[in-house]
């Protein structure tokens, strides 16, 4: 069995449909897949349907965009029950956030020079009940001409650090533990080989976030090396934890595709989401 279990769609900031999502999987001959959209769950159930439609197990999947201080720490959920009462409030809570830190964000950003409105980077969302993700306002700003590309004027002004950062209402990580477990989930540690700590910090992060409820890492993931997966899959052994593993593709034609790097998922894990 091949799973993909990180994908973005239009809920947040990637540019797949739920149909095209299960399109490409099929394409990509996995068996079961997970679209994990920040901080939402809104097209779990149509990307459930289409991929059923072609002999794709789904799995319910999230991102939560949390932060520990201003080091990026995301947190995966699998398997859980949308439709719990303190999940789906969570969820709420966050895309309320989001367009507080809009708000922060556009004026950060008038202060250095950037003309831009909340109007314009909400115009880049396609689903209106979904938060508003940077990518939208990197989007809008990017087609004004503010930076050649959207990671581009991100990099410049919305990562942490930068001009136009801002961390209003981002969960911590235990937060987002706590949200996925209580719905019956497993909660993962995100890609972390993207979170910029030393080795030492990175694994003090790990311990910490294990005794809070952490279930899996995703050791298996596109931009790691061949010894980083090795290393993540080896603490996650350490730890007791699953790993998981996913794409984290946003865009057909992205350098980030549905279905690589090949991950095959462990037996405990197959039972454990009913895959």
């Amino acid at each position: 069995m091949t799973a993909d279990l990180h994908i973005h769609t239009t809920a947040s900031d990637g540019l797949f449909t739920p149909a095209s999502a299960a399109q490409a999987s099929k394409a990509a001959g996995l068996s079961a897949a997970a679209v994990t959209d920040h901080d939402t769950t809104f097209n779990c159930a149509e990307f459930a349907a289409r991929a059923r439609a072609y002999g794709i197990k789904p799995v319910t999947g999230v991102e939560f965009s949390a932060y520990d201080g201003d080091v990026k720490v995301h947190m995966l959920g699998y398997g859980f029950n949308p439709a719990n009462p303190a999940l789906a409030q969570f969820c709420s809570m966050l895309c309320e956030g989001s367009f507080k830190r809009l708000s922060d964000i556009i004026i950060k950003l008038n202060k250095a020079g950037v003309r831009l409105t909340e109007e314009e980077a909400l115009a880049r969302r396609a689903c209106d009940g979904s938060p508003v993700h940077a990518m939208h306002i990197c989007r809008a700003a990017a087609e004004k001409g503010y930076a050649k590309s959207p990671f581009a004027f991100y990099e410049k002004y919305l990562m942490p650090g930068a001009a136009a950062f801002s961390g209003l209402c981002r969960p911590s990580p235990e937060e987002a533990i706590k949200a996925v477990n209580g719905a019956g989930g497993i909660a993962v540690l995100a890609h972390p080989g993207r979170i910029p700590l030393k080795k030492a910090e990175l694994l003090k992060l790990i311990s910490r976030l294990a005794g809070a409820g952490l279930g899996g890492i995703e050791a298996v993931y596109s931009t790691h090396t061949a010894e980083e997966t090795e290393y993540f899959k080896e603490i996650a052994a350490n730890f007791g934890l699953y790993v998981t593993g996913g794409s984290d593709a946003h865009f057909p034609g992205g350098n980030k595709a549905i279905g690589k790097p090949v991950f095959s998922p462990s037996e405990p894990l197959r039972q454990r989401l009913g895959i």
